[in-house]
């Protein structure tokens, strides 16, 4: 590591410093609501000859504060704002103290896993600090080189379909022959789900840049990306837990998994802003126009409203072995969800089975104790996971679910989704997804 390759990254440090003691810049104005105390701190740390601590101690406060922020429904804008500028900064510092280049890549590493970090947990939050980020990690893998035993163990995932059983449903999801119109769908399909097969084969994650080589999907991210992952086949399961992970570490694990289905624990990227962290995997993509068509609310969700952001769409990524199960919820946006690699089993039942799918209690008032995904904090009227496991005989259903297969069973749909296929299904519907072979898949919310 040469001070010639340092340069880039001092400067930046500096013009972020100068920011920050600026009262009157509109970006460090957003730390304001966090206390005068928490601002201060982080301009002492600076300046500080423990700067590593002391930013260190920044990072663990504003993760604390954005957690109590979030389960007592407080904003927590500032909290992620410190965040982000926190680990940028402690970033920086640590890129800039390095010296011997021959021993640069792991603490390179860990300076890019801090920024993933960031964009992970904090949004990020700030005007332009995403950018930025995603710059200064491109800047940064550029330093290092790889260790010499840093391969892959295959080129691309090994497919290799389960037998699919039959699920708990009366019926298949209707494969439409043909693409509907934006006219047509607004009017008449936008009200039951559908799949058109086939639909993803001119996307360029299906060609030219195949989300099924895992060379292509190490290469576009670079050394050192950390991503979210949850451990378990089920998060209703007492087991299950979410931890970060090196993206090249999730890939070999991933390949090898699907060669031994009954290693453990499984691995699994689900609902996670992949693009944010990616960008060039988005031009993959071909967003369908249905998701700018503005569909009414259907008949059976009159509460639906579009996402909330500016685009009113939110994209999301779902990649897992094979066996990997999400269980039974509902989703109060209309749903886009594209099979890109692998094969799927979808299982899906309309809203006006709710009462009969015996949805999880809401969550305790109990603020100290973590989230559990399968209840809902923010709005416990709305718990969305229900209790049973569709992807089972109804004879073991029966017993202990006494009314489902009576009111749910003859509403339920089930398709497999073959890698090209699009599913669409309304707001409010309860659905299931079960792999069945490695599985990369997108989602879209609008």
């Amino acid at each position: 590591m040469t001070s010639k390759s340092r340069d880039w990254a001092l400067k930046l440090y500096e013009t972020l410093l100068d920011q920050l003691n600026d009262d009157n810049n509109a970006v460090t104005k957003e730390l304001f609501p966090c206390g005068e105390h928490h601002l201060q701190r982080l301009r002492a740390a600076i300046s500080s000859a423990e700067i590593s601590t002391q930013l260190d101690d920044s990072i663990k406060v504003a993760h604390e504060q954005m957690f109590r922020a979030y389960r007592s429904s407080q904003s927590n804008l500032c909290w992620r704002r410190l965040y982000t500028d926190a680990c940028i900064l402690r970033s920086l510092s640590e890129f800039s103290s390095l010296e011997n280049a021959s021993q640069a890549y792991t603490p390179v590493v860990r300076c890019i896993s801090r920024l993933d970090q960031a964009i992970i947990i904090a949004g990020p939050a700030g005007e332009g600090r995403l950018e930025l980020i995603l710059d200064t990690i491109v800047s940064m893998q550029a330093s290092i080189r790889p260790p010499v035993d840093a391969t892959t163990p295959s080129n691309f995932f090994r497919l290799s379909p389960l037998v699919v059983p039959s699920a708990t449903s009366s019926t298949h999801i209707p494969a439409l022959p043909d693409q509907p119109s934006l006219t047509s769908f607004v009017t008449k399909y936008s009200r039951t789900p559908f799949i058109l097969r086939g639909f993803l084969n001119d996307w360029p994650a299906r060609n030219d840049h195949p989300w099924s080589s895992i060379q292509y999907l190490r290469s576009l991210a670079g050394m050192g990306r950390l991503v979210p992952v949850e451990v378990g086949q089920d998060y209703r399961n007492d087991d299950w837990d979410q931890r970060l992970m090196l993206w090249d570490e999730f890939l070999d694990t991933l390949s090898r998994q699907e060669g031994n289905k009954h290693s453990a624990p499984v691995i699994y990227l689900a609902q996670h802003d992949l693009f944010k962290q990616f960008p060039a995997l988005r031009d993959d993509l071909i967003i369908p126009d249905y998701v700018y068509a503005s569909p009414p609310a259907p008949d059976g969700y009159p509460m639906y409203s579009p996402p909330a952001n500016d685009d009113q769409l939110v994209i999301n990524t779902w990649l897992g072995p094979g066996g990997t199960v999400s269980p039974a919820h509902t989703d109060p946006f209309f749903n886009i969800y594209a099979q890109v690699v692998g094969r799927k089993t979808v299982w899906l039942a309309p809203p006006e089975t709710s009462p009969y799918m015996y949805a999880y209690s809401s969550a305790s008032d109990d603020t100290s104790q973590p989230h559990h995904p399968a209840a809902n904090n923010t709005n416990p009227a709305l718990s969305n996971t229900s209790r049973v496991d569709v992807f089972v005989r109804l004879e073991e259903i029966d017993t202990q679910f006494p009314h489902f297969r009576e009111h749910v069973v003859p509403h339920a749909m089930c398709a497999t989704l073959e890698p090209g296929d699009l599913l669409f299904f309304p707001p409010g519907w309860w659905h299931a997804m079960r792999s069945e072979e490695t599985s990369f898949s997108v989602s879209m919310w609008f």
